[in-house]
């Protein structure tokens, strides 16, 4: 019998009780064995995976959004026990990027037929210890959407909150100088956003950046995105679609990529940076590869790298 233990978070955009009912009737008639955990703060989903280490638990499912499923993939990163998503938040990212369903119900009964397999994680190492990424680190124009967007706009609209933010702010988008350092190799270049990524797949969810990226391909991809306002942003995007990720400088982005990232903005004030949706600190930050280090439930049509 499957042994897993469900950790929610009651302050996501698409968690409640009723969702977490329907969660444990669908896995308990499915044959496994649920415990559960619900998280009350800041740091909990992290704390609760680690102590659940050794306790006999073949799988964690955790049920809130991309922040929530980052928390419990640091507490068992390299330990074998395998990550379950189930999208309760606002942009459910990962879920995405491993072909499970965005709806409770239906992520749920997929966890079920599910298999194991190992995707690379990205590691930001701060004063306070280390801080994981399963999907993108970013800092610009990106942090500071998730900083600005409060936690009842997202209850209440969802990922329309981001949307309607986005489109506040886009007019007053401004490049800023930024020094990324990969492999070694240090270009200048200005950016309004720069992103290392593990998942090629962002919101909306047909925003597919390169084909080749897929966070079991053993590399960061470094996206910096050039624009001031929002006629250029939407030149960058129109780009980032026709382009599909060319390594080097195109008109307005800029793509490489690499097994260690530092970004710096060194004649600007730090800016925020977020890691899978969550405000981590600020610049610089450096974002070091760990291949294959978790172990993540992912769907039928989720296809493994090869080459």
């Amino acid at each position: 019998m499957t042994r897993a233990l469900l950790i929610t978070n009651p302050f996501a955009a698409r968690a409640d009780a009723r969702a977490v009912t329907a969660i444990l009737k669908i896995l308990g008639r499915g044959g496994w064995s649920v415990d559960l955990r619900t998280i009350t703060g800041p740091g909990d989903a992290r704390r609760i995976a680690e102590e659940s280490l050794g306790a006999g638990f073949d799988i964690l499912v955790s049920h809130g959004g991309d922040g929530t499923a980052m928390q419990v993939a640091a507490g068992i990163a390299g330990s074998g026990v395998a990550l379950g998503v189930v999208p309760g938040g606002t942009g459910n990212v990962l879920a995405g990027n491993l072909r499970l369903p965005r709806t409770t119900t239906g992520a749920a009964r997929a966890l079920l037929q599910a298999r194991a397999h190992a995707i690379d994680l990205g590691v930001v190492q701060r004063s306070d210890g280390a801080h994981y990424f399963a999907v993108v680190a970013g800092t610009g124009f990106d942090a500071q959407l998730m900083a600005g967007t409060g936690t009842q706009e997202k209850r209440r609209w969802k990922f329309g909150a981001y949307i309607a933010r986005a489109a506040l702010t886009l007019p007053s988008v401004r490049s800023a100088g930024h020094r990324v350092t990969v492999d070694g190799k240090t270009e200048d270049l200005r950016a309004a956003m720069v992103l290392v990524l593990n998942c090629g797949q962002l919101p909306p969810g047909f925003l597919k950046l390169r084909a080749d990226l897929s966070p079991d391909d053993g590399w960061l991809d470094v996206m910096a995105l050039d624009a001031d306002g929002a006629l250029q942003s939407a030149t960058a995007v129109m780009e980032l679609f026709l382009g599909r990720g060319r390594n080097g400088k195109g008109r307005r982005v800029w793509w490489a990529r690499g097994r260690t990232v530092r970004v710096e903005v060194p004649d600007s004030a730090p800016r925020p940076v977020q890691l899978d949706g969550d405000v981590t600190g600020e610049t610089p930050f450096e974002a070091r590869l760990l291949p294959g280090a978790l172990s993540v439930l992912v769907g039928p049509a989720f296809k493994a790298h090869h080459g």
